[in-house]
């Protein structure tokens, strides 16, 4: 598996950095305040249409949440972009078992309330306003590696062009997970949120 690694000097320049980029490439920022509990850790389900995605998770984390960001990469992206690996992110070094032995680190790292995992369940990039966001069945072994005693946030970010420089708007929603949860109902409780996300 590829680890995370700690600077805190690359990450508080790197967190400085996101900011400034934000403010200058974007008109503006809107997202909700759902108010966690602080006392459980966050699985932050995401959609993945854009190169920001994570930095723009990472800054709400920063803003709203304030717990350890921790991010589930591809390889390739692990590699390509070094500087991920300082901000939290980790990753499958290869297929298989590699796979499943990062997919249990994400439980684990779940069961301390410090943290905030974020997972695309897409796995990949798609167009930004596709009708719905799929889901890869490798997030249910993240659920079960844990003591399933964290709170799952569903977020759904859009981008509005009215302007010269475009919006960024993401729609955040705690959802209390069934005790019996599965991949199907998971995914069409996420679409539910990212639907209406998408209408607004």
């Amino acid at each position: 598996m590829l680890q995370s690694r700690k600077s805190t000097i690359i990450f508080k320049l790197y967190s400085w950095y996101l900011s400034n980029i934000i403010n200058r490439d974007f008109s503006g920022f809107k997202f909700n305040d759902p108010k966690i509990n602080r006392d459980e850790a966050v699985l932050l389900l995401a959609n993945h249409f854009s190169w920001w995605d994570g930095f723009l998770m990472f800054y709400i984390n920063k803003k709203l949440f304030k717990k350890k960001f921790h991010v589930l990469v591809t390889d390739e992206d692990y590699y390509q972009h070094s500087f991920l690996k300082y901000m939290g992110a980790f990753a499958a070094d290869k297929k298989g078992k590699d796979t499943l032995e990062t997919l249990i680190h994400a439980g684990k790292l779940l069961d301390d309330p410090a943290n905030l995992v974020l997972i695309f369940p897409q796995g990949r990039l798609y167009a930004s306003h596709v009708p719905s966001v799929s889901f890869e069945k490798g997030i249910m072994q993240v659920f079960n590696a844990s003591q399933k005693k964290f709170q799952i946030v569903f977020s759904a970010t859009s981008v509005s062009h009215a302007r010269r420089k475009p919006q960024l708007n993401t729609d955040l929603q705690v959802w209390n997970a069934e005790e019996y949860l599965s991949l199907q109902l998971l995914k069409s409780e996420y679409n539910k949120h990212y639907q209406a996300a998408m209408r607004n």
